[in-house]
């Protein structure tokens, strides 16, 4: 698939949970992890999701949050990716970031050039990529 999407995992649904007008998806990736989107019912019909289907999972760089402690807390996003980083590519003003997952899949994400020294990012590190259910977008072929 060509899209402008920097992060785009091919995965597997392992379960749908149905709402009265959304769903949430939860999508297996080659190494155990797992995205979950949430998308609308409309949706779920259209591309006929279900589980065992095929699917893409495609998620903008500048929708992924590096977070490197979280201290004592928790939050709400659903998808939590720990990794290591593997690639900080500076701009003019932000930074793309590459956080490598134990599987093998890539997580790319765009903060400010501030975040990376606020941050103290360096390859090598590990960090966890940070992103919200509603910010990915589910893909199926044909």
């Amino acid at each position: 698939m060509k899209a402008s999407a920097r992060n785009q995992f091919d995965g597997t649904v392992n379960e749908v949970i149905l709402g009265a007008v959304n769903a949430e998806v939860h999508v297996g990736l080659k190494g155990g992890e797992t995205i979950v989107a949430s998308i609308t019912k409309d949706s779920i019909e259209t591309l006929g999701i279900e589980t065992g289907k095929k699917v893409i999972a495609l998620v903008k760089a500048p929708q992924v949050i590096v977070v490197t402690d979280f201290g004592d807390y928790r939050i709400s996003a659903r998808n939590q990716l720990e990794g290591t980083i593997t690639a900080i590519k500076p701009g003019a003003v932000n930074t793309e970031v590459d956080i490598a997952l134990p599987g093998g899949d890539k997580v790319a994400a765009t903060v400010t050039n501030d975040s990376v020294q606020t941050l103290g990012l360096r390859k090598g590190q590990t960090a966890t990529a940070v992103f919200k259910a509603g910010a990915v977008i589910l893909g199926v072929k044909g």
